[in-house]
């Protein structure tokens, strides 16, 4: 009687081993659904994460050495009278700790008519924020400069915030702390300059022919009040759209071109200035011309053509 009874138990125990059995694969298979389930939104979260694209870097990574930018016949054209000491065309460089990011370089030229500056200024941009492109921040630098200026139709960028926060539009590297708007070694090199500093950081010892004249009686005005402003002159130098400051259409991706007449009581100069920019660099050149002769202001036309022709050549120079 006793083996029949255990094979008895051993069948009635075999019912409930069975539902034990599935009662837990059904739960395992519950758990496994349910991990799946809530995991699936973290790992596409996860994924988008990971895909996060920066802005497009600039097109310049180094920028032309600006004391061999423009060539010499160019630069005999803008320093009349230089021939008699070939180390004019030399230039001298601004000082600056990164050549990658900001060079400059400023000529003199003095003559018995008078004397004449030139700077050339080149500043690549670089944008720190991956949200903004370099582009982006070269053409909000661009636009402040021109705002500086007083130049038609000039609105100001829109502030991002990585340029709210640093106060220096994203780029202050490379210069010791020069920033967007100051120049190569401290040269203001830009538009931005006082109608009575003109380019002064570029020309060191132009305070020499400001001494020649007096410290009072100085005016800034529009290139149509040449004449007017020196009590006459036997030139023609009137006012018209092809010489008042304006934008440029036909250099780099944006260019604009502003013309000042200073006036004092011992001596008078009108201030050239262009700024272009190109991708993420911003050229700027300043030309000045000054006399002692009020009878004969420095003709703007003259002055506008030469800078712009050496304008068009150093978007040849970059683009090498």
């Amino acid at each position: 009687m006793q083996p029949a009874q255990r094979r008895a138990y051993g069948r009635r125990a075999t019912p409930v081993v069975a539902v034990l059995i599935t009662v837990l694969a059904v739960a395992g298979l519950g758990g496994c659904t349910g991990s799946d389930s809530a995991t699936d939104p973290d790992d596409g979260a996860s994924g988008d994460s990971g895909t996060a694209v920066s802005a497009e870097p600039g097109r310049y990574r180094t920028l032309p050495e600006a004391c061999g930018a423009a060539s010499r016949k160019t630069l005999q054209a803008l320093l009349p009278g230089a021939e008699q000491d070939d180390k004019v065309y030399d230039g001298q460089a601004s000082v600056t700790y990164d050549i990658d990011r900001r060079d400059g370089c400023r000529w003199k030229v003095e003559t018995t008519s008078g004397t004449r500056y030139l700077t050339i200024d080149f500043q690549r941009v670089v944008s720190y924020d991956p949200s903004v492109s370099d582009d982006d921040r070269a053409q909000e630098t661009y636009e402040k400069k021109a705002v500086a200026a007083d130049i038609p139709d000039a609105t100001s960028p829109p502030s991002s915030p990585s340029s709210s926060a640093s106060g220096s539009g994203g780029d202050t590297g490379g210069e010791g702390g020069a920033g967007d708007e100051g120049g190569a070694g401290g040269s203001s090199a830009s538009a931005s300059s006082s109608a009575d500093e003109p380019g002064q950081s570029g020309k060191g010892d132009k305070g020499d022919e400001a001494g020649k004249a007096d410290k009072g009686g100085k005016s800034t005005d529009s290139p149509s009040a040449g004449a007017d402003a020196s009590g006459g002159s036997d030139e023609s130098d009137t006012a018209s759209e092809d010489t008042a400051p304006r934008r440029l259409d036909d250099l780099g991706d944006d260019a604009f071109l502003n013309d000042q007449l200073i006036t004092k009581d011992s001596g008078i100069h009108r201030d050239i200035t262009v700024v272009f920019r190109s991708s993420n660099v911003i050229a700027t050149i300043e030309y000045d011309q000054w006399t002692t002769d009020k009878k004969h202001i420095p003709n703007s036309q003259e002055l506008q053509e030469s800078a712009q022709d050496l304008a068009d050549e150093l978007t040849g120079r970059l683009n090498e």
